[in-house]
């Protein structure tokens, strides 16, 4: 019985992809372990991997990857790691000699960071090996002193130090050779013979160019490397029909007069301006202002509502202009070094063309009616949600063909709309088609769901997410979620964290005044490297349609929404000085285009937060009041090792927002009014002498 048992594993196994018994081989030298079975040293959890392998751990140009995985061997002789990284176009990055991690709960894990430089599919690969020369160094600073087996040791030194010398480079044989020498002088004494094998600079130079023996090597892993905009990304989110409207009488604002706005967003530093739906709007159903069922004449109607008798989602809407005022709109932000993003909702209005072309697209209720979108209680009468099951082929041919149109028209981003709402299936095909021709092409995911959708969206192909961030104000909830963010998922799942969206106005931002918009603005754009904020935010905007909703009164969903930017500008009542600090302090500090750097520092006052980011020299430590209404004081005991200084060393922290300049140490003491200055953004550097 057991037997028939195990034999139907073993044929199970034997005819998929693995097998499930098949013992490590000692091929050329090494020993090489296979899928399923441990080599002849072990080599496990290797990461950043994604479903064991089953999706490519994401990165973008200039990112360090920290490549980590266990290793370990049977007894007690010395064991090292390398990590093996092929660029996209095969070649091989220089050694990469991995480091053992400071061995709490004797963990043996080990990690060595990677500096990607290129866009594509890298791959890596963890190669375990012993190392004889640190066995022999661990014995000999141990018997040597006692006079255990001396000529034995030394002999053993001088041969393992002779092959170390034929594998380093011609200019670094003479001192390992003396070093050979030194072991085998039977006159000095035992110290002096083997102190120049264990001379640091000599160490240095023998781990650059080990004796490696019993070399086993972990699977081959994928790390696909996008452009920097992937990674790093400053968006703001502009209704083109609101700049140069009027609402008495109703007129929309063109691409004309939206690119007038352009030179003012990219003077706040933002690199990416997003357009919500530019296409032609349907008349059945449409809304009116703040949502209501009854529109009056002159009401635009809701860009997500896509699709009219002018056309679908390859159409422009014709109050913006043509397709050739688009191309210019574009032009024009490329100029100011901007790139568009545009929305890409799949879904239609009543009146769009698919509706009449092809109605087996969409769900036939049991009373004939083709199925409106609803999110009970809400009802979105003026939007048929697409149904990928009944021509699932025929659908993703068409969206493929919207895609490539808009590609063909400059635009390289797509902030997508509900995502989640769609076959995870039909993602992983649309992004990976639409990479074979333009790998450049970023994907942002607006879906506010359940973790693990959000997560396999990513894993499949999204660029970046929405997040949670909007509702996390607390300190406690910002720790927990962004330790989230930094380790669990930041192999696979790049957050944009908005301030604020045309349906989200937080509460926060309802009640908290101007401090509150300061405060989180600081907190998004330090925090992760992507963030946006929507238009408006400058000025503070922040009534609800009624208490208790997150909706704007007068949405600019449902209306034209002019605003007067040169009034603001006049009065100083905006907060574009400070978006323009973040952001400029943002693209000086590569410490803040990183977000698995993420440190937390302590402060005696739960309403203050502080976490640090560096990257190399680079340091950034932040600190913010996380109360809008009161003036908040705390002691700030900062772990200096992770802002790369030794334990009691001073050093300056320069404020970018302030301009003041202050000497801190490990205890530090902050006092931040909310009126007058929230946070700091200090940049740290090392006291002089």
């Amino acid at each position: 019985m057991a037997f028939a048992a195990s034999l139907g594993v073993i044929m199970a196994f034997a005819a998929g992809k693995r097998q499930y018994h098949r013992p490590p081989e000692f091929v050329g030298g090494a020993w090489v372990g296979s899928d399923t079975m441990i080599g002849r040293n072990t080599v496990t959890d290797v990461r950043p991997v994604v479903e064991c392998g089953r999706w490519p751990a994401k990165s973008a140009v200039g990112e360090t990857v920290p490549i980590t995985a266990t290793v370990f061997r049977e007894g007690h002789d010395a064991v090292a790691a390398d990590v093996v990284v092929t660029a996209p176009d095969g070649t091989k990055q220089p050694f990469n000699r991995m480091r053992k991690l400071p061995d709490v709960g004797m963990t043996d894990r080990w990690t060595a960071d990677v500096r990607v430089d290129r866009e594509g599919v890298w791959t890596f690969a963890v190669e375990a090996w012993s190392d004889p020369i640190g066995t022999w160094r661990h014995d000999a600073e141990i018997k040597v002193p006692l006079g255990q087996d001396v000529d034995l040791v030394c002999e053993t030194g001088a041969r393992l130090h002779e092959r170390a010398a034929k594998a380093a480079p011609k200019a670094s044989r003479p001192a390992i050779l003396k070093a050979v020498e030194a072991l085998r002088d039977a006159d000095r004494s035992p110290e002096d013979r083997i102190a120049p094998a264990l001379d640091r600079d000599l160490v240095a130079v023998v781990d650059t160019h080990p004796v490696r023996e019993l070399v086993t090597t972990s699977e081959t892993y994928e790390l696909y490397v996008e452009r920097e905009r992937a990674r790093f990304s400053a968006w703001y989110e502009l209704f083109p029909r609101s700049e140069g409207a009027s609402l008495d009488p109703p007129r929309s604002g063109t691409f004309t007069t939206a690119a007038k706005r352009l030179p003012a967003i990219a003077a706040m530093g933002f690199d990416v301006v997003y357009l919500p739906p530019i296409h032609p709007i349907g008349t059945a159903y449409r809304k009116g202002r703040n949502n209501t069922l009854t529109p009056e004449p002159g009401d635009p109607g809701s860009p997500w509502a896509i699709g009219a008798a002018e056309g679908g989602h390859d159409a422009i809407h014709p109050d913006l202009g043509t397709i050739e005022d688009f191309d210019a709109f574009v032009a024009a932000a490329r100029d100011n070094g901007l790139e568009v993003a545009l929305d890409l909702a799949l879904q239609c209005s009543p009146d769009h063309p698919w509706v009449t072309e092809h109605p087996e697209w969409f769900t036939v209720r049991v009373d004939g009616s083709i199925a409106y979108a609803e999110n009970p209680p809400k009802k979105y009468q003026d939007i048929y949600p697409l149904n990928f099951d009944t021509d699932y082929v025929g659908i993703r041919a068409a969206v493929k063909a919207v895609v490539d149109h808009w590609i063909d028209h400059g635009v390289r981003i797509f902030r997508v709309d509900n995502p989640h709402t769609k076959p995870v299936a039909f993602w992983e095909w649309l992004i990976a088609e639409v990479r074979k021709d333009h790998p450049d092409v970023v994907w942002l995911a607006e879906a506010f769901t359940k973790p693990p959708m959000m997560h396999m969206l990513a894993k499949v192909g999204f660029t970046q997410s929405y997040t949670y961030f909007t509702w996390r104000n607390e300190r406690w909830e910002l720790e927990e979620y962004l330790t989230e963010l930094s380790t669990e998922t930041v192999d696979f799942l790049r957050p944009n964290f908005f301030v604020n969206t045309p349906d989200i106005l937080h509460a926060y931002l309802q009640y908290g005044g101007p401090p509150a918009f300061h405060i989180r603005a600081v907190l998004a754009a330090t925090m992760s490297p992507s963030w946006g904020v929507y238009s408006g935010y400058e000025l503070y905007e922040h009534v609800a349609v009624k208490p208790g909703s997150e909706e704007y009164l007068n949405s600019e969903k449902y209306q034209y929404r002019p605003r007067d930017w040169d009034a603001a500008e006049r009065t100083g009542n905006t907060l574009a000085p400070l978006l323009t600090k973040l952001n400029a302090t943002r693209r000086a500090h590569p410490a803040l285009r990183q977000l698995r750097n993420l440190r937390w520092h302590d402060a005696d006052n739960d309403q203050i937060i502080a976490f640090s980011k560096r990257d190399n020299d680079d340091c950034v430590l932040v600190v913010v009041n996380l109360d809008p209404h009161s003036v908040r004081e705390a002691t700030v005991h900062v772990d200096v090792a992770a802002l790369g200084l030794d334990p009691d060393e001073t050093y300056t922290v320069h404020d970018e927002l302030s301009g003041n300049t202050w000497v801190w140490g490990e205890r530090n003491y902050v006092r931040l009014d909310p009126f007058v200055q929230p946070a700091h953004v200090f940049v740290v550097r090392r006291t002089a002498g």
